[in-house]
């Protein structure tokens, strides 16, 4: 009989763990399957795991594996709890058909602002955020790309280059980082033939310059010798075996206007837009460029904001806890920044972190986003238990690590499937709050729409709390007439 079950397990593909451990694989669905019983009595609640609660995490799994994300008997959250969010619905929602996989396209045009040749509507308001090949393993980056190709949705190539997993079918948002990985010169400065080359050869929708992210703002990042494989060095455009740095900042530019400058650069030499990502800091960087940006009309065509706390990448303790601001208050100051020279309409705001959740995700467009990009939310979704073994390479669904034995067991085709299925349902589950609280799509919703309880009874909204405008007109009249239009 084990003999049987060990040949099952290793030949089967639906689920990594068996592959990597036949037999004993099975001990952890069953823990899964009695652990919120455990947990009752003599563990934790279902809401007090972290970075993502039990609850949260079974609903990734039941809405990727298509079973029922429902939940029974009520909340079993202490809903007065200080920074519970509070969606307030209308008295009279929206009514109209729409199917259960609605695309929900974006609600600006990307690289409209300044006319880019190349310029489109991002057919998905929801995105997979920046993870590399190399913080991924193949068949993981794979699986996300072919999930774009199912539900629509454009993948962030992340800093490491565009590698063979990536020319899948899906369309890529190309992020070029501090190691300039796919357009390298051989000094490990910037070079526009290497630029152009990765352009030209793969699917490219948009470029994203990356300043910084929220898992390690502020520092750059070492690969060690040892993972420079021949694959990662083909896509980064390095030397295998040889550690490659990338260095806490850019060396194509220096400051705010160099920075436009880089951005017009690439945009005139692709037709295609050309946005920014950071994690947020010192904010006087952020009235700057939208100073130089409102006096110029040069500059990105989206911005990005990544909270500190994001983590798809590895870093110091004190990096990951305590520097840059978290994704709310971020982006609220980053807006106020754009609103303050009338921009906030031009510019596509895209925001990360833990955002792949529908409660997040609406606060998210109430302070000002067009888009969400989900990152660890979508590595659960093709098979990560948050086990948080990341930067270790022993990783045991095969996402986050090149073992070729624990690779082997993620299947990128079934995996695919099920990004795609969660992709779909978290667009769902948006486009059916945005109607509850009585409009057509998430963007429209006004910032009022959400509060944060406070504790004892007492809630903020988010106008309050973070110090946002007045309520002002988000979208120009063509967008909102667009986006008013019958339900998917």
């Amino acid at each position: 009989m084990l003999v049987g079950v060990t040949i099952y397990d290793v030949t089967q593909k639906r689920h990594a763990i068996l592959r990597n451990f036949p037999v004993v694989g099975h001990l952890r669905f069953v823990l899964e399957k009695i652990g919120p019983e455990l947990r009752q009595y003599i563990v934790t609640d279902n809401d007090e795991e972290r970075p993502f609660s039990r609850d949260q995490r079974r609903w990734v799994y039941a809405t990727a594996k298509q079973q029922n994300p429902y939940f029974g008997f009520g909340t079993d959250n202490d809903v007065d709890l200080a920074g519970q969010i509070i969606i307030k619905h209308s008295a009279f929602p929206l009514l109209g058909k729409h199917d259960d996989a609605p695309q929900v396209p974006a609600p600006k045009v990307l690289g409209g602002w300044r006319g880019r040749e190349r310029a489109f509507r991002p057919p998905s308001i929801v995105n997979v955020s920046a993870m590399s090949f190399g913080s991924l393993s193949g068949p993981a980056v794979q699986a996300l790309n072919e999930g774009a190709v199912h539900a629509g949705y454009l993948h962030n190539t992340g800093e490491g280059g565009i590698c063979e997993y990536h020319r899948r079918g899906g369309d890529l948002i190309y992020q070029v980082g501090t190691g300039y990985f796919g357009c390298r010169s051989t000094d490990g400065g910037f070079s526009m033939d290497r630029f152009l080359e990765t352009v030209a050869s793969a699917p490219v929708r948009a470029v994203e310059i990356k300043l910084s992210q929220g898992a390690k703002p502020g520092i750059g990042g070492l690969l060690p010798a040892k993972k420079v494989t021949a694959e990662i060095a083909n896509a980064r455009g390095v030397q295998a075996g040889v550690a490659v740095e990338s260095p806490a900042r850019h060396s194509a530019f220096n400051d705010v206007d160099g920075l436009i400058d880089f951005v017009e650069q690439l945009a005139n030499a692709t037709g295609l837009p050309v946005g920014i990502k950071s994690a947020v800091g010192q904010m006087d960087f952020w009235a700057l460029l939208a100073q130089r940006m409102a006096s110029t009309g040069r500059g990105p065509d989206f911005v990005t904001v990544d909270g500190g706390e994001g983590g798809t990448g590895a870093g110091p303790l004190v990096f990951t806890d305590n520097v840059a601001y978290p994704f709310r208050t971020a982006m609220a100051k980053v807006y106020g920044c754009f609103v303050a020279e009338d921009l906030h309409r031009d510019v596509v705001f895209m925001g990360a972190g833990k955002l792949g959740y529908p409660e997040n995700a609406v606060a998210a467009f109430a302070l000002g986003c067009d888009m969400i990009n989900v990152g660890r939310e979508a590595m659960m979704a093709i098979g990560c238990i948050q086990a948080q073994e990341c930067h270790t390479g022993h990783c045991p669904t095969g996402v986050a690590t090149h073992s070729r034995w624990l690779t082997h067991g993620l299947d990128p085709t079934s995996k695919a499937v099920r990004v795609a299925n969660y992709v779909t349902h978290l667009r769902f589950d948006l486009l059916r709050l945005a109607q509850a609280g009585g409009v057509r799509h998430p963007a429209l919703l006004p910032s009022d729409t959400v509060e944060i309880a406070l504790g004892s009874g007492k809630t903020s909204t988010l106008t309050d709390q973070y110090d946002l405008p007045p309520t002002i007109d988000r979208l120009h009249p063509s967008d909102t007439r667009i986006l008013e239009g019958p339900p998917q």
